[in-house]
């Protein structure tokens, strides 16, 4: 749960920021759409990376690192007042979080097998939750007119407080060294996920399967609805339905309101559910809610539109996680990774294809876009397969 809120606190801080930080250096929107690309590159890096080691090191070795580099990079990317420095900055950014990101949910997965119920959607409401509380410390020390450099400091200086004071309770999950038979008749020692997964049974070693294929592709896919009401639901509000900034604010927060009180009580509608057909009514939801809403077109049902695509697509990407990190034969850190590549497209392409549509039919039309996801998701979730028995 620390590594969880630090990482929602860390990047909540920092977006409350971006303001402060562009107007020390005078940057365009355009320069600036150029340059937040270099954390997607960062991120990218580093799961080519943290997908092939992680098997053999376990999450916990690359998880406190990572976090380390977190609290480190985003204070630092405030003091920058250079194009070129920025850029690195925000590069070292996507290629920290990532570093953190994969783990820690490679560790929330290990922690739910402990517990023996469905539990993910609570860790990604612990994210949330401290993405809130981050961007919410931005915005009054921004208002206070405190430097974004200071503010950060003092705010990872607490997470950094935090980390270090349940750090000892993170899981160890370190591969287990199994004895191999050479072919030459001699005897070596290898990590036990380096032959089988984990599972004991001397088969190879799996990266993807088409079920880890079918789960990365609904991630994408709830991905890119999430992207796309982020960067365009107070636009909906505000412009096309003209009705002003504040409408505009508050249309984003229905959706961000109604994703972070879904992950709370998630995971009891998961435990009641199972698995695979959380993940259909989800998508169902998600559906509904957003054509019903696009089809009435006015502020009260863009309200309710984004607030239930947030209660609907909230829990499916906690929920695939989970999948991911307990199929059978593939180590669970692989699996999230794979998840992760999966998803990191969506950050890239998403908001991008509700603009281009836009500028041919209209922003209301072009979120039409995210109806379709929707129900795609829902159509993949019936190919959607428990790896274990339904959590009890």
């Amino acid at each position: 749960m620390t590594l969880f809120l630090l990482l929602g606190s860390a990047m909540g801080s920092w977006a409350g920021r971006i303001p402060s930080v562009r107007g020390q250096i005078g940057l365009t929107d355009a320069q600036w759409g150029l340059i937040i690309l270099a954390s997607p590159i960062g991120t990218f890096i580093t799961l080519l990376v943290v997908a092939r080691i992680i098997p053999r090191t376990g999450a916990r070795r690359l998880a406190i690192p990572g976090a380390i580099a977190v609290l480190c990079v985003v204070p630092v990317t405030a003091t920058t007042d250079k194009v070129w420095a920025l850029t690195l900055a925000l590069l070292a950014q996507g290629l920290s979080s990532a570093l953190l990101s994969t783990p820690m949910n490679t560790l929330a997965v290990e922690v739910e097998r402990r517990y023996e119920r469905p539990i993910m959607s609570s860790f990604h409401a612990c994210f949330s939750l401290g993405q809130l509380a981050g961007g919410l410390i931005g915005v009054l020390a921004a208002s206070a007119g405190v430097a974004p450099a200071l503010q950060l400091t003092v705010t990872n200086t607490v997470l950094a407080g935090a980390l270090v004071a349940t750090v000892r309770w993170l899981p160890d999950d370190r591969p287990r060294t199994a004895t191999v038979r050479r072919g030459d008749g001699q005897r070596s020692g290898l990590p036990a996920s380096a032959t089988d997964g984990g599972s004991g049974r001397g088969r190879r070693l799996r990266s993807l399967t088409p079920q880890l294929a079918l789960l990365a592709g609904i991630a994408l896919l709830t991905s890119i609805n999430e992207g796309a009401a982020v960067q365009w639901s107070a636009q909906y509000g505000a412009v096309t339905l003209a009705a002003g900034a504040g409408i505009g604010a508050l249309t984003f927060s229905c959706f961000s309101v109604a994703m972070t009180t879904s992950r709370l009580f998630g995971d009891r509608i998961v435990h009641q559910l199972g698995r695979a057909r959380f993940l259909r009514y989800s998508a169902l939801l998600s559906a509904a809610g957003m054509a019903g809403g696009l089809l009435v077109g006015t502020t009260a049902s863009a309200f309710v539109a984004f607030a239930l695509l947030g209660a609907g697509s909230a829990c499916i990407v906690p929920t695939v996680m989970g999948l991911a990190g307990n199929q059978p034969g593939i180590p669970a850190g692989r699996g999230v990774a794979a998840v992760s590549f999966g998803q990191w497209p969506a950050y890239l392409i998403g908001p991008p294809i509700i603009g281009a549509v836009a500028g041919l039919v209209g922003l209301r039309s072009a979120l039409g876009v995210l109806v379709i996801a929707a129900l795609a998701i829902a159509v993949l979730a019936g190919r959607v397969r428990e790896p274990i028995p339904a959590l009890s």
